[in-house]
């Protein structure tokens, strides 16, 4: 048994590997214009055919992959935390208001208060996600049945939707907020530089080994809260680690590609169905890394997949994101029978 889980595993781990780097690759040379997978391979080890192909891998699609991997990981890392910290099978960025509160902020610091850089605005970003959060779970807790899963959902599409008319009406008074808010409102990867991808490292690595840390807490909290006390942990501190997470993996990410909806709700579900067949079990020390690295896997296939059905022009990954996950959305509040709660 124990061999027979370890092969799974290892098979696992190679498909996962494989993908991402199957998919980096498509991701360099599929687009408006194509570039063949030997001359991929000869621009990265600095040999390029031709001037216009070391621009096109270089300058415009390693940036967008790099960011498609990164900000892909940390979406899905932050959902899967959501999850475990709330026990809420529907708790995402998006659907939870984190996504929309960091986007209100960022256009409230363009028009505002001029801000018109990346640090100049991040920190509203985090601030905006971490209100919104808290918004959130205020409003979910109300009433005597405190924070049920539909309570919490109906309290992140509600905040959402405030967030996203107020945006709304600051973009509408502020062509400098427009700017911005048009460029990067439905979620994409398109024009990034390799500078966006470096100034937004630090805060998702932080984000990242504080997320991967609540690992074995999150083991002992999802039996309970008493349980996990019994064992020795420290909720008050578990959690505080948790949103400080989400807070840096969603707001740095959001900074720069904008709100995707279910990314962080679709991957873990996907995940644990894959460690479910490994034999891992419900262990967040394999939950958490594993979905952070299949959230790349689905960006990076929408981003490819947005740049070459509409050629010349391009459909944003973050609309066919949500197109795969409004319908996930809708069979897994069908399956738990949320409705009726």
């Amino acid at each position: 048994m124990a061999s027979r889980r370890r092969l799974r595993t290892a098979v696992l781990v190679t498909l996962v590997v494989a993908l991402l780097v199957v998919l980096s690759l498509l991701s360099l040379a599929l687009g408006a214009l194509d570039v063949p997978l030997d001359q991929v391979v000869r621009a990265m080890l600095g040999r390029p055919p031709s001037r216009l192909v070391d621009n096109v891998v270089w300058s415009v699609r390693v940036p967008r992959t790099l960011l498609g991997l990164t900000t892909g990981a940390a979406l899905g890392l932050s959902g899967a935390l959501m999850q475990a910290l709330t026990r809420n099978p529907l708790a995402d960025p998006g659907i939870l208001g984190v996504s929309a509160g960091a986007s209100f902020a960022i256009v409230l610091a363009v028009a505002v208060f001029g801000a018109g850089s990346f640090y100049g605005y991040v920190w509203f970003a985090f601030a905006g996600a971490l209100a919104a959060s808290v918004l959130v779970f205020f409003l979910g807790r109300l009433g005597r049945s405190g924070a049920t899963p539909v309570k919490l959902a109906l309290a992140g599409v509600a905040v959402t939707s405030l967030l996203s008319s107020l945006t709304s009406a600051v973009v509408l008074t502020d062509q400098d907020a427009l700017d911005r808010y048009r460029f990067w409102s439905a979620g994409t990867l398109a024009g990034q530089d390799s500078g966006d991808v470096a100034r937004i490292l630090p805060f998702l690595a932080v984000g990242a080994v504080l997320a991967l840390s609540c690992a074995p807490a999150l083991n002992s909290m999802a039996l309970g809260d008493d349980v996990a006390a019994s064992l020795g942990r420290s909720l008050g501190a578990v959690r505080l680690r948790g949103v400080t997470a989400v807070m840096l993996l969603t707001g740095a990410s959001v900074a720069v590609i904008g709100p995707v909806v279910f990314l962080g709700l679709v991957v873990p579900h996907i995940a644990r169905a894959l460690a479910q067949y490994a034999g891992l079990g419900p262990d967040h020390r394999w939950l958490l890394p594993l979905s952070a690295a299949l959230a790349p896997v689905l960006l990076l296939s929408a981003d490819i997949l947005g740049r070459t059905v509409a050629r010349p022009t391009e459909i944003q990954a973050g609309v066919l994101v949500a197109f795969l996950g409004g319908p996930f959305f809708i069979a897994l509040v069908r399956r738990r029978k949320l409705a009726e709660v």
